[in-house]
């Protein structure tokens, strides 16, 4: 099996990205960390770089609504 992986830095912290084929698409979830829960929904994409991608957004996303909640007084 082909597996891709990608490294992005979102808000400070780095994400492992593992992407690999499903069918005729490409999966990316963030790569299994022994002792880490893996609960985050899988994103797909026509190439590994666009499923990467769509991940990476959301992640960016999700990070800028939680910073902006905890500077909420």
């Amino acid at each position: 099996m082909t597996v891709h992986h990608f490294e992005e830095i979102i808000g400070g912290r780095v994400y492992q990205i593992e992407v690999t084929p499903v069918s005729n698409r490409w999966r990316a979830q963030l790569q299994r960390m022994a002792g880490m829960p893996t609960a985050m929904m899988p994103f797909y994409g026509a190439s590994p770089g666009e499923a990467a991608h769509q991940l990476a957004e959301w992640l960016t996303l999700a990070h800028r609504r939680t910073a902006g909640a905890s500077q909420t007084p």
